[in-house]
């Protein structure tokens, strides 16, 4: 027996297994059984680089018949920053129902991982998808499906548990004047039970687990996305922590935020979008009394998720103008 061969220190589901020496390895197999949708007779979509040195692609989903001016909707999914893709049959199938059920083109891009990628790495690749979406607005020569019938001044951020912090990072960069992209206009965001942390347990955190997720999964993710030596009370965790800047001098553009009433981040996410709103910031919050993490993007042609299209909708029309 070999005592010094790497051993097993981090596993979520087999997706990710972390190794004693830092080694990685990942799985393509996609660990829940969510089949892909077929719908092709209302949503076409292709992939397309967005980042050469770091070979990142994003997939643009459209409506098969297209009216003009489609507003478009950036996407990026959840994963607790360390798995997920675009090309996940959960991500995927969100994607379409999206474009679908609002009549927008749709823009999922993927990002660097963590744990070979730690923060701050997704948020930058989140910004270069925002980057790449400006120069295709200058360019005349831009991506064909962008050319004509898309509207650069109603550009709508979104993103799902961890995406959603993403899009609340990218709120905070376009508002301290980080992130320029004109003549793109993001009018609003959409955060879907954004993944926030802190050191100090809130009470939805300390249970019931939900069916896919619980509170080892939780400290797994910030264990292995945030910077070295950082913890859960890291600004890109935890926006209100001890060492995080205070949000009260930042303009914000409009904010939805969006969660489960039975989810462990409920109270996170509940306490985001009031500290907020006593700030004075643009924010509406909505709960969805008896759903968990994932309701939207696991099942997106529910009952439920037809609900949540039409509050996006309402957002995204109100913001429109």
């Amino acid at each position: 027996m070999d005592f010094y061969a790497p051993h097993l220190v981090e596993d979520f589901q087999g997706v990710l297994q972390v190794f004693s020496d830092g080694s990685v390895r990942r799985s393509a197999t996609f660990p829940f059984h969510i089949p892909l949708h077929d719908d092709s007779a209302a949503v076409v979509w292709k992939d397309c680089l967005f980042h050469n040195h770091h070979n990142l692609h994003l997939r643009l989903y459209k409506p098969a018949v297209s009216p003009a001016n489609l507003p478009i909707l950036y996407f990026f999914h959840g994963g607790g920053f360390c798995v997920g893709s675009r090309t996940w049959p959960n991500c995927h199938n969100c994607c379409l129902r999206l474009a679908s059920g609002l009549g927008a083109v749709v823009v999922a891009p993927d990002f660097r991982l963590a744990p070979e990628h730690r923060l701050p790495a997704a948020v930058e690749d989140a910004a270069s998808s925002l980057k790449w979406l400006q120069a295709q607005a200058l360019s005349e020569d831009c991506e064909e499906w962008l050319s004509e019938g898309v509207d650069f001044g109603r550009v709508f951020v979104m993103g799902d548990s961890s995406g959603g912090n993403m899009a609340h990072q990218v709120a905070l960069q376009m508002a301290a004047g980080w992130l320029e992209v004109e003549p793109v206009r993001v009018r609003g965001f959409v955060l879907m039970a954004p993944f926030f942390g802190g050191t100090v347990r809130t009470k939805s955190e300390e249970g019931p687990s939900e069916t896919f997720l619980n509170l080892e999964h939780l400290d797994r993710f910030w264990r292995l996305s945030i910077p070295e030596g950082g913890t859960a009370d890291h600004p890109l965790a935890n926006p209100f922590g001890p060492t995080s800047p205070s949000l009260e001098p930042l303009k914000l553009s409009p904010i939805l935020v969006v969660v489960g009433g039975n989810e462990l981040l409920k109270d996170r996410v509940e306490q985001y979008a009031k500290r907020l709103k006593e700030m004075g910031k643009e924010i509406e919050y909505v709960e969805f009394k008896e759903e968990e993490h994932g309701f939207f993007l696991n099942d997106p042609y529910s009952e439920v998720a037809n609900e949540l299209l039409l509050v996006i909708n309402h957002f995204i029309t109100q913001k429109s103008y």
